[in-house]
C-alpha cells in the first residue's frame, strides 16, 4: 500500500480547539511510525485549479481563493492559506488514484482537510474541495468508464452524491448515522434521471455497530459494487463511526473498523486492485490512528494490536434499516 501525505496539511488550523485540528494527522503520523509503516511516503505538489475545476463552480474555487478571513458555515472557516492547503488536499488525492491505477495495488490519501460535504458551489462541515469527488472525476477524464465510491465516514456525504446524482458512471454508496449532520442520506433517494439506482444511502439509527457493518457491507455494499463491476474503488473512509469518537454516537471498534476496509481491499480484485482510501471524519485522535494504522498494517504485513474493539453491537441492530434499503436498492441491484 502506498502512503500519500504532505507536511503542509499540518498548517490548515480552522480554530483553536476546533475538532478537526493538526492533531489529527499528527496522531496517525505517530502511530504509523511506532509500527514501522512510515516509510515510501509519497508527497504531491501544489494543487491545479483546472483539477478543482472537475467538480467546483469556478466562481466558487475563485471565492476562496480571495476570500482572506471568512467563514463559509459557523464550523467552516477560510484563512488566507487555506485554498493553498485544500487544493493540495485535492492532488493529493488524484495522485493516490493515479498510483493505484499505475501499479495496481490499493494506496491512502492522508487528505486533510477532508471533502465529502463540499459541492460544486460550497463548502461545509470542515470541507472546502470534494477530493474524492475530484479524484473520481479525474479518472473518468482519463477513461475510466465507471468508478464506485463507498462513503463509511458516520456523517452522510451530501457534497458527493450533490455531485454524481444524475450519473450512471459514478456508484454512491453511503452508510451514516440518520438524525445527525448534515441531514441528507435518506434510503429513499436513489439518485434522479440517468443517476436512478446509482446512489444507495443507508441511514443507522444510534448505536449500530459492528454486526450492522457486518450485514451493511455483504448484504448491500459488496454484491452492488460486484455488479456494477467499476474500473476503481474508491472509500471515504470516516473513524467518527467509532464508539469512541465525541461528534456520533454510534458504537463501530477498530476491528470493525479495519474489517469493513478489508472488504473492499478484496473486492478490489475484481478491478485489479484499484482502491483509494481517503481520510474524511475521525475526531478520537487516538482511535483514528489506529484504526488508519490498522488498514495500513494489513496491507504491508505488520501486525498492528487494536486497542479499541470492544463488540457494543452485537445482534445487527440496523436490521430494519438495512432491510428497507435492500427493498429499495432492488428495484435496481440484484440483491
Amino acid at each position: 500500500m502506498a502512503v500519500f501525505f504532505n507536511e503542509e496539511f499540518y498548517d490548515h488550523i480552522q480554530s483553536p480547539f476546533h475538532p478537526e485540528s493538526p492533531e489529527r494527522l499528527k496522531g496517525i503520523v505517530q502511530k504509523l511510525k511506532h509500527h514501522g509503516l512510515w516509510e515510501d511516503i509519497i508527497r504531491s505538489k501544489t494543487g491545479s485549479a483546472e483539477h478543482l475545476g472537475l467538480i467546483h463552480d469556478e466562481d466558487y474555487v475563485e471565492f476562496i481563493r480571495t476570500c482572506g478571513e471568512c467563514n463559509i458555515t459557523m464550523d467552516t472557516s477560510v484563512h488566507r492559506d487555506t485554498y493553498a492547503i485544500a487544493a493540495l488536499s485535492a492532488e493529493c488525492a488524484i495522485d493516490a488514484v493515479t498510483h493505484s491505477e499505475k501499479e495496481e495495488e490499493p494506496s491512502f490519501a492522508l487528505t486533510r482537510p477532508p471533502g465529502h460535504h463540499a459541492g460544486p458551489n460550497y463548502g461545509m462541515g470542515f470541507c472546502y474541495f470534494n477530493n474524492i469527488a475530484i479524484a473520481a472525476a479525474h479518472l473518468l477524464d482519463r477513461g475510466d468508464k465507471r468508478i464506485a465510491i463507498v462513503d463509511s465516514d458516520v456523517h452522510h456525504g451530501n457534497g458527493t452524491e450533490h455531485v454524481f446524482a444524475e450519473r450512471s458512471d459514478v456508484l454512491y454508496i453511503s452508510i451514516h448515522q440518520t438524525g445527525i449532520f448534515p441531514g441528507t442520506g435518506s434510503a429513499d433517494f436513489l439518485g434522479k434521471g440517468d443517476g436512478e439506482g446509482f446512489t444507495i444511502n443507508l441511514p443507522l439509527a444510534s448505536g449500530c455497530g459492528d454486526s450492522t457493518y457486518d450485514c451493511a457491507y455483504s448484504d448491500i455494499v459488496l454484491p452492488i459494487v460486484q455488479q456494477f463491476s467499476p474500473d476503481a474503488i474508491l472509500v471515504s473512509l470516516g473513524v467518527d463511526g467509532h464508539y469512541r469518537d465525541p461528534l456520533a454516537s454510534m458504537s463501530l471498534s477498530s476491528t470493525g473498523h479495519v474489517r469493513g476496509a478489508m472488504e473492499l481491499v478484496r473486492l478490489s480484485e475484481i478491478c485489479a486492485k484499484r482502491v483509494t482510501f481517503f481520510l474524511e471524519g475521525g475526531y478520537d485522535v487516538p482511535a483514528l490512528s489506529e484504526v488508519v494504522a490498522g488498514v495500513v498494517g494489513v496491507l504491508r504485513g505488520v501486525d498492528v494490536p487494536l486497542e479499541f474493539a470492544d463488540v457494543l453491537d452485537d445482534s445487527c441492530l440496523g436490521r430494519n434499516a438495512i432491510e428497507q434499503c435492500r427493498k429499495n436498492a432492488s428495484e435496481h441491484w440484484d440483491l
